[in-house]
């Protein structure tokens, strides 16, 4: 058994989180999130868990404090000034680019923003995998579901042919 500097011991993590990154770093999701990292210009450091925190992330896209690839957790600003919540919300995502079996993770998470969008106007609130990480944790909205056919505009555009009156035949009917 190790011990720390003070002489405790010291305590593995569970054997899920071993699991988690190795499934992450062999889906080849981990190690996208560091390329994306080092493109992004951020410092790299571990962090609990198993995981990655990057900070310091410099392009405009996506646009969010902070998003996770694999295990790698990146953030526009340093992770000690980020709330507690926020990273229990990131890290939700580790777990569910684990489930997905990595890469996939881009086209079905791509798919529940398309629908929440559609659905809400906005990209989380209906978007299965913000509701799973926490909509509020992750700093979003709870907006309402919008009809999808027939109950007005969606997005500020009909999905259907507007309607016209029907002429009335000669015979008045």
């Amino acid at each position: 058994m190790t011990t720390t500097a003070a002489g405790a011991p010291r305590r593995r993590p569970p054997a899920r989180y071993a699991v988690r990154a190795l499934g992450n770093w062999m889906n080849l999701s981990t190690p996208l999130g560091l390329l994306i990292s080092r493109v992004g210009g951020c410092r790299v450091r571990r962090g609990p868990r198993r995981l990655w925190l990057a900070e310091g992330y410099r392009p405009p896209f996506p646009v969010a404090p902070a998003f996770t690839v694999g295990d790698v957790l990146i953030s526009r600003g340093p992770w000690d000034r980020v709330p507690a919540s926020l990273l229990g919300h990131e890290e939700r995502h580790s777990w569910q680019w684990f489930v997905c079996l990595g890469l996939p993770f881009l086209a079905v998470y791509g798919a529940a923003m398309a629908w929440s969008w559609l659905r809400t106007g906005d990209r989380g609130s209906a978007n299965v995998f913000e509701r799973d990480a926490g909509l509020v944790t992750g700093g979003y909205p709870e907006r309402p579901l919008r009809p999808l056919f027939g109950g007005g505009p969606v997005g500020g555009r009909r999905l259907s042919a507007p309607t016209r009156p029907r002429a009335r035949s000669r015979s008045g009917r």
